[in-house]
């Protein structure tokens, strides 16, 4: 294994898992989780997510951990490793191609939520007889203000990744994830002082499994794996800075149990204000960007939660694309012959000149669609129904059957108590359970249109 410098790894196992965390807390856990939540039921989704986080989401980022901390090298290097001279290598390749794709899109999400963000602080959103739509259709439709929020949601992550592990991305999620927690906080003990906000706990929390079909059953399988940002070995290369004497074990617990507990957040701060001002949960994703604007406006203080509800969206946003730009930066400069400031500026600017077509998609290229869908559509269909499933799918044939079972065991159990029944329920869980899930949402994405 190739030395690292101090500075290349993470300082402390704290640091590994709020990274880790707001590497999968992003648009996942915070804008899709609560309106797909809000169409398939209520609490029976959220109890099926719960159930598939811990089934299937679980034991795929704990494989991407054992491959990323078991070579600690980055995804494409990794899986050369691993499986020299044969085809398994493009299970790396197909992951920093899909964190590219990815964020040639999640970057215009992101630009309209820094966009908002900033607008909120001044009060500019909420006002009496607001247009909700409206002032989210001029941002969407407008390409000079697209532009600009992609341009510095885009310039944000390349200040902090160019700055490396310790300095950028690890310092940057010490501070942003606290915060997250804190403004969650806040704004569920405030709508759960809301008039009625009981009702939507009760929608949240209660279970009525009358109200599933297989549609949301699938969602919940889906979002299972999604919402932790494996399959596209991002913690594969996260994890190669982690050091030895840390266990895989916890952190993946921990991981997951975090973004569990944000999922909770999000719907406790969500629906019993939905139901308090008498809207209705299933508004689909227009629900951060019109509906609760319009209901926080009705609010006491309303501008305050927005502006924080907001900036934890942004941060959230954030920390997930830091993991998308280091796993691409990571692999241009594994050979060393690169320096990571110059890497991260460059892929950057490609970034940014390829998410102009998905930014402008509401705008100036609303006319051009492909298969009936617009560029930006067509785009986040590739990576999230087709790439994401299959990134999942190799990874979890990779492991069980490539991956030399002495070193997936031994960094299973190393850093903690050797525990057989754990690792061979692990295994059947990889072997059998998650790869025919996977199957699953991928043949069941390949043939949604939407």
């Amino acid at each position: 294994m190739e030395t690292r410098k101090k500075t290349d790894q993470w300082s402390s196992k704290l640091g590994f898992i709020l990274s880790s965390a707001g590497a999968a807390i992003g648009l996942g856990a915070i804008w899709k989780f609560p309106y797909v939540t809000g169409m398939s039921g209520g609490g029976a989704f959220f109890l099926l997510f719960v159930l598939f986080t811990l089934v299937i989401g679980l034991p795929m980022l704990l494989s991407e951990f054992i491959i990323g901390r078991g070579t600690g090298k980055e995804a494409i290097s990794a899986y050369k490793q691993l499986a020299p001279r044969s085809w398994w290598v493009w299970t790396g390749r197909l992951g920093v191609l899909g964190c590219f794709l990815l964020l040639s899109f999640y970057s215009v999400v992101g630009g309209w939520v820094l966009v908002y963000s900033g607008l909120s602080i001044p009060g500019r959103i909420i006002g009496e007889g607001a247009d909700y739509g409206a002032l989210f259709g001029s941002v969407t439709g407008s390409a000079a203000i697209t532009l600009i929020g992609l341009l510095l949601f885009t310039l944000i992550n390349v200040l902090v990744v160019s700055t490396g592990i310790q300095n950028g991305i690890e310092r940057a999620n010490k501070f942003m994830m606290p915060l997250l927690f804190l403004f969650f906080l806040i704004l569920v003990v405030r709508s759960l002082t809301l008039d009625g906000a009981m009702e939507g706990v009760k929608f949240f929390l209660s279970p009525d499994f009358s109200k599933l079909n297989a549609e949301a059953v699938l969602y919940a399988l889906g979002q299972s794996f999604f919402s932790l940002a494996v399959g596209f070995s991002c913690m594969v290369t996260y994890s190669s800075y982690l050091k030895k004497d840390v266990s895989l074990r916890s952190s993946a617990g921990s991981v997951v149990g975090m973004n569990i507990f944000v999922s909770l957040l999000a719907g406790l701060a969500i629906f019993p204000v939905v139901f308090s001002f008498g809207m209705q949960p299933d508004e689909g994703p227009g629900l951060l960007f019109m509906v609760l604007p319009e209901v926080f406006g009705q609010m006491p203080f309303g501008e305050l939660f927005l502006a924080l509800f907001l900036l934890l969206f942004l941060f959230a946003t954030l920390t997930s694309s830091f993991s998308l730009f280091e796993i691409i930066v990571a692999a241009l400069t594994a050979n060393g012959r690169r320096t990571r400031k110059a890497v991260t500026w460059l892929t950057g600017l490609i970034v940014f000149l390829a998410a102009i077509p998905s930014a402008l998609s509401s705008s100036a290229l609303s006319w051009f669609t492909l298969f009936g869908k617009s560029v930006f559509d067509n785009t986040d269909y590739l990576v999230s129904n087709i790439m994401l499933p299959l990134g999942n799918l190799l990874i979890a044939l990779f492991i069980i059957h490539r991956m030399d079972r002495a070193l997936v065991e031994r960094e299973f159990n190393l850093s903690a108590t050797a525990s057989p029944g754990l690792f061979k329920l692990w295994k059947v869980l990889m072997t059998i359970v998650v790869p025919l899930v996977i199957a699953v949402v991928f043949l069941t994405g390949l043939s949604v249109e939407g």
